[in-house]
């Protein structure tokens, strides 16, 4: 099984980044996928999720990046995607993908992180 993040880096603020996670080893499409994040010094909070195909692929944001991240999922690369727009520095952080039963419940596989910083 592999989840590998990429698409992290340095973006100023108020800039865009797309955050990619190409999964590989499970049925993907059978899994929820949700993204994490861990800021320096901080714990790995949840910041978005897609559900599986068969639970409706539904979204679900937190609250400090509602309205600004967009996630989605393209079974056929085996792919999820997380728009970002309007970052701003409390957005720096590691970004980890997970695969999930649920959006709602423990992670079953985790992936590496990618770093993202935003800063001027």
């Amino acid at each position: 099984v592999q989840l590998v993040a990429s698409g992290g880096g340095l973006v100023q603020p108020g800039g865009p980044l797309r955050l990619s996670c190409a999964a590989s080893g499970f049925t993907f499409e059978d899994y929820a996928i949700p993204w994490f994040r861990q800021g320096p010094g901080g714990e790995r909070d949840g910041v978005s999720c897609i559900s599986s195909s068969g639970g409706g692929g539904y979204t679900t944001y937190a609250d400090p990046v509602k309205g600004r991240l967009t996630i989605s999922r393209d079974n056929s690369k085996n792919t999820v995607y997380l728009q970002m727009n309007s970052l701003n520095p409390e957005d720096t952080a590691v970004y980890y993908c997970a695969a999930a039963p649920a959006c709602l419940g423990g992670v079953d596989y985790w992936g590496q992180g990618t770093q993202v910083t935003v800063s001027s």
